[in-house]
């Protein structure tokens, strides 16, 4: 039985999300105190944390940077904030999905159960000497690993099927849209960038080119 977090700090929306992931078959974890969010979060070891941007203490967003720099828990946004810059942000610092209130609760099991599935599956995919895990998002280099978020990956895998190929910006944005995801022409480049950055980690600087006025090429 997969775990869920839920960290919310209002009791009305929390008790209607321990209803529905527990009549749906998740065990779940709730968080009522927000002193010590990030250490919580990390000791429980949930298989997915929801997490709502607007909480005592640390923001969310926040939070979710420090869990980043220590998990790659599986993280899912909840907001009731409708701007694209919390989008932005929060899926640059690594959620693997955002939602916002008030959401279907069809659509929530739905985006829950898309993420976890990346968790079930092996590296199946490869780039030069790194293994990719193109469902849990995770790409290696011997031992060291890094997990790219939901957009980050959906941008490799269209670089990785064109290899070789200039894919134009229109192309990577369709790719996003189709796969249910919104993203605005700023966003991507806050993507790109950051998808850029974890491939210099892993020891490929230059492996995105960017060709001017055509778009990319991931050679």
């Amino acid at each position: 039985m997969k775990r869920i977090m839920i960290v919310e700090d209002d009791k009305t929306v929390r008790d209607n999300l321990c209803d529905l992931l527990s009549n749906n078959g998740y065990e779940v974890i709730v968080l009522t105190t927000f002193s010590n969010t990030v250490e919580d979060v990390l000791d429980s070891k949930p298989d997915l944390v929801l997490l709502d941007v607007n909480i005592p203490g640390l923001n969310g967003e926040v939070v979710l940077q420090n869990i980043r720099k220590k998990s790659n828990i599986f993280v899912i946004m909840v907001t009731s904030r409708i701007s694209e810059v919390d989008e932005v942000l929060s899926m640059s610092y690594g959620a693997d999905d955002y939602i916002t209130k008030p959401y279907n609760p069809s659509i929530l099991l739905l985006r829950i159960s898309a993420v976890l599935r990346r968790g079930d599956s092996s590296f199946d995919l490869s780039y030069k000497d790194l293994d990719i895990n193109m469902q849990k998002g995770i790409i290696k280099r011997g031992e060291k690993g890094i997990v790219l978020s939901k957009n980050e990956m959906i941008i490799f895998n269209h670089l990785l099927l064109n290899k070789d190929k200039i894919v134009t910006r229109d192309e990577l944005m369709t790719d996003l849209w189709d796969n249910d995801e919104y993203i605005n022409d700023n966003a991507l480049t806050v993507n790109i960038s950051r998808l850029r950055s974890k491939m210099k980690e892993l020891g490929y600087p230059d492996a995105i080119e960017t060709r001017k006025g055509l778009g990319y090429i991931l050679s």
